[in-house]
């Protein structure tokens, strides 16, 4: 019995500090080694010195390295949305209030590169309404949910890379995506992020099928 109590006192004090509004040091110290893994591997793919690195610890050639670190993101992706999903059965989103900034945006990356942003994009937009969350974390995510169900998106946040090439998903009302993505708290163009992301910018439409 000894060994129980000073785990539970432990509990306790947790949701006592959560009731009263205050952070909570051990989600985030979590949430801060979740995101870390999830940009782990992510930030290889543009890091030739790394990629070499990879490679030669786990004796694959250059030509196969890219498909090792899409294996490895995969697993992690995975093992992270499994978590996340835990954490936000307890305590919801897990914004600003409960574990601080940057904290506040290590579940949405997770969450971003997983299949379940449909299941969780309404509780993103609250926490954005709610000033838990940036909303340009908001925007980014419905975009990606967009494109996902084949739509048009609305703040010009996503690439897309298919046998023609890589380029901007098309965007509903083009002649406006800049209006829209300052309202939403973007401080560059649709252009602007289109070089960020390493393509050009140019108006595209949806086949008819996809638009109908």
């Amino acid at each position: 019995m000894y060994k129980v109590l000073p785990f539970l006192f432990i509990v306790l004090i947790a949701d006592i500090d959560l009731a009263y509004g205050q952070r909570n040091e051990r989600l985030k110290a979590e949430l801060d080694s979740i995101f870390l893994v999830d940009q782990q591997y992510r930030t290889i793919f543009s890091n030739p010195r790394k990629k070499d690195s990879l490679a030669k610890a786990n004796n694959v050639s250059s030509e196969r390295v890219d498909w090792l670190i899409v294996d490895k993101v995969t697993t992690v992706d995975r093992s992270n949305s499994e978590r996340i999903c835990e954490i936000i059965k307890v305590y919801g989103y897990p914004g600003k209030t409960l574990v601080g900034v940057p904290t506040n945006v290590a579940a949405w990356h997770v969450i971003q590169h997983s299949e379940d942003i449909s299941r969780y994009f309404p509780m993103i937009r609250q926490a954005g309404i709610q000033g838990e969350l940036p909303f340009t974390f908001v925007a980014t995510m419905e975009d990606r949910l967009l494109m996902q169900q084949g739509k048009e998106q609305i703040y010009g946040t996503q690439a897309n890379c298919d046998e023609s090439g890589c380029y901007v998903w098309p965007i509903g009302k083009p002649n406006q995506v800049n209006q829209r993505r300052k309202r939403a708290g973007f401080t560059t163009t649709v252009a602007e992020n289109a070089r960020r992301l390493g393509v050009n910018y140019k108006v595209r439409r949806l086949p008819k099928e996809k638009a109908n």
